[in-house]
């Protein structure tokens, strides 16, 4: 699994990983406060932060003894951007249900 969309498509499979992004999404955090809200041990939250910064979703930096992480909204444009060829459908089919229901209304109205 080389392929970046692959990557954040994995990381973003799993629901820790999706609260720990939520998290950084307030703001750069530190391991342990990213762990404070998970019944899981330190070396299991960076675990999971080490995939994570695999599929280029977070950075850890390095200031002093503080190694602060922080979101790279950056990786999720991918998705988003292979999402985008769908929409279209998504769209259409909403649109045809919209005439759908109006169709059924109709029809009440007439009874």
């Amino acid at each position: 699994m080389n392929d970046p969309l692959s990557l954040t498509l994995s990381a973003l499979a799993d629901p820790t990983r999706r609260a720990i992004l939520a998290r950084l999404a307030e703001g750069e955090a530190t391991v342990s406060e990213i762990a404070a809200p998970f019944d899981i041990s330190l070396p299991a939250v960076s675990r999971h932060l080490k995939v994570l910064e695999t599929a280029g979703l977070i950075t850890r930096g390095r200031e002093a003894q503080w190694r602060p992480c922080r979101l790279e909204p950056h990786a999720l444009k991918g998705v988003d951007d292979w999402l985008a060829h769908y929409r279209r459908f998504w769209s259409g089919g909403f649109d045809k249900m919209e005439s759908y229901l109006a169709e059924l209304k109709k029809r009440e109205g007439k009874s």
